[in-house]
């Protein structure tokens, strides 16, 4: 008995072969190719079957397609898939109609620094934070990348501000809750440091950012997780920001300081040299970017978000891996480079300081846009 392989839209053959097009295994395309071969030897035996002509030219012609010579803009070894020529889907961050850290006022960070840090790294945090207000004319900058945060308006229609200020800092550096913490002990760290008057308390302008070193682990960090911003009520029933960032330089720099080291998973690419000379921290500015502005974006889940508000792609984390143009996964794109370091980097900040940070989610354009794209 003879049966149709006709389906609703297309002949089999040709989803076959738009499959084995973005197909990068040869065992795969072999398979397809033998696949195809069957289900075109079954249309010549139907090929007196009405309607079936015309799909039996078709396959003929895309399995001849296929066979031939593939051109070398469309080789499978050229670096980037197929599937990257593919338009995607506009990304769209929803707005949830609660509030934002809209200007004018400024937005005061408050770094605890837990566990030791060198001065060195903790002065490239604070540069990079520094840079946020128009610290550098040099363009690309950190200034014109934070720029984009204020086109994302709240309910009265005013941008997230553009003024960032480093409202204070405080250390802990004997790791008073000890070297592995929970994710429940980060608010707690910040309520201890309002308690003892090391910050003021600033409900609605204020993040608390806990920044932990290299040699602190906490609960599902390099597992799911290279930093994350929440809020928390106080006795008074005020709420605050807060936010924490690790450094991975030893424990998982390929997954959280990525591109500045080998990627724990997928191709292996060789590492970029970063700006400031140092993996973990230089892999911090871009985790610390993505916390605050999705702290300023996002402060309480009502803000812009893609997806589940338990865990949501937010300003930055819906750019992922997305630091120039071209980019795609396993590449951070076109990057700026130092001719005597070969450093990599793509924005300039205060005290001639260099830092590469992540794409930002653009709502005009709905797509991602980096300082150099």
């Amino acid at each position: 008995m003879c049966t149709s392989v006709m389906s609703n839209y297309l002949p089999p053959c040709v989803n076959m072969i738009f499959y084995s097009l973005l197909a990068d295994k040869l065992l795969i395309k072999a398979m397809l190719l033998l696949h195809i071969s069957h289900r075109i030897i079954s249309l010549v035996s139907c090929a007196l079957k009405p309607n079936m002509e015309n799909h039996l030219r078709l396959c003929l012609l895309l399995f001849l397609f296929l066979c031939s010579p593939i051109p070398p803009a469309l080789s499978f070894g050229q670096g980037r898939k197929l599937s990257a020529l593919v338009p995607s889907a506009p990304l769209v961050l929803k707005y949830h109609k609660g509030p934002l850290l809209t200007g004018p006022a400024p937005i005061n960070v408050f770094i605890l620094w837990y566990g030791n840090f060198t001065p060195s790294q903790k002065a490239i945090v604070t540069d990079f934070l520094s840079s946020f207000n128009g610290g550098s004319t040099t363009t690309p900058s950190v200034t014109s990348w934070w720029a984009t945060t204020g086109r994302y308006t709240g309910s009265g229609k005013q941008g997230v501000s553009r003024d960032v200020r480093i409202g204070g800092q405080a250390s802990d550096a004997s790791s008073s809750l000890g070297k592995n913490l929970k994710r429940s002990d980060i608010p707690l760290l910040v309520k201890g440091a309002l308690s003892k008057r090391w910050f003021p308390i600033l409900s609605s302008r204020g993040i608390y950012l806990v920044l932990t070193a290299e040699d602190v682990n906490v609960e599902r960090f390099c597992m799911n997780s290279c930093g994350f911003h929440d809020y928390v009520r106080l006795s008074s029933g005020r709420r605050i920001l807060f936010g924490w960032v690790g450094n991975s330089g030893v424990e998982c720099p390929g997954q959280c300081a990525w591109p500045f080291a080998a990627p724990a998973y997928g191709p292996p690419t060789p590492p970029l040299i970063p700006p400031n000379g140092d993996v973990g921290v230089d892999g911090m500015i871009i985790n610390i970017a993505a916390i605050v502005a999705g702290t300023a974006t996002n402060p309480f889940n009502t803000g812009y978000y893609q997806g589940d508000a338990l865990a949501p792609q937010e300003a930055v984390t819906a750019c992922t891996g997305i630091f120039g143009k071209g980019a795609y996964s396993g590449y951070p794109g076109d990057l700026v480079v130092d001719n005597t370091t070969r450093a990599s980097y793509n924005a300039h900040g205060v005290n001639n300081r260099r830092f590469l940070v992540p794409a930002m989610w653009e709502p005009s354009r709905h797509s991602c846009k980096t300082p150099i794209s």
